[in-house]
């Protein structure tokens, strides 16, 4: 198992290779369609948050706000990744981000992306959202939120050994790449 906390070193991402567990510490910010698509047309961050050297995961958690205004994820697993496939490229370059967490896989372009730029596609398990909640320790902030909406928020979280798995590396290898065409050859077989 590989720790690494954030902010992360390019040169601690590039000697990642697929296939590796990791475990993340740290902060990791949320982002799903709307956030991806503002960026990606020129939209701003908040003042105080920074993407350089961060993690984006493809999720829209479930939180609920206590009392004192404080707000707890109860359920945070990771959303598909594939529909922030038209804009995660730009995204790595323009705000040097070092990993991206979600399900699913990316596609070549972003494969690309995160070679040229030493980035990370991360996965997370599927079905696992109150397990992975319980690695969320704390809520810093949350922009967005009337924009657009809860699950579409981009919430930044503090995490505490968030397990991963890494599916791309910053070498340009995909675990999903290897899988399909091993699946192809072995369909071939029997067609």
């Amino acid at each position: 198992m590989i720790h690494l906390t954030t902010p992360l070193a390019e040169d601690k991402i590039r000697a990642l290779n697929v296939g590796d567990a990791v475990e993340i510490s740290g902060i990791v910010f949320t982002g799903r369609d709307a956030l991806h698509k503002y960026l990606h047309e020129g939209g701003q961050l908040p003042p105080g948050v920074h993407l350089q050297n961060g993690i984006i995961y493809h999720c829209g958690p479930v939180v609920l706000q206590d009392d004192r205004g404080e707000w707890k994820v109860v359920a945070a697993g990771p959303t598909t990744s594939a529909r922030e496939e038209p804009y995660q490229g730009q995204i790595i370059r323009d705000f040097g981000l070092r990993g991206i967490i979600g399900k699913g896989g990316m596609g070549e372009r972003t494969q690309k992306a995160c070679q040229e730029y030493g980035c990370v596609y991360l996965h997370a398990i599927g079905g696992a959202a109150q397990v992975l909640a319980e690695c969320i320790t704390r809520v810093r902030s949350v922009s967005f939120l009337k924009e657009f909406g809860s699950p579409e928020a981009l919430w930044e979280l503090e995490v505490q050994r968030f397990p991963v798995v890494v599916t791309i590396d910053a070498q340009g290898r995909s675990l999903h790449q290897k899988v399909l065409a091993e699946s192809q050859a072995q369909l071939a077989k029997y067609l």
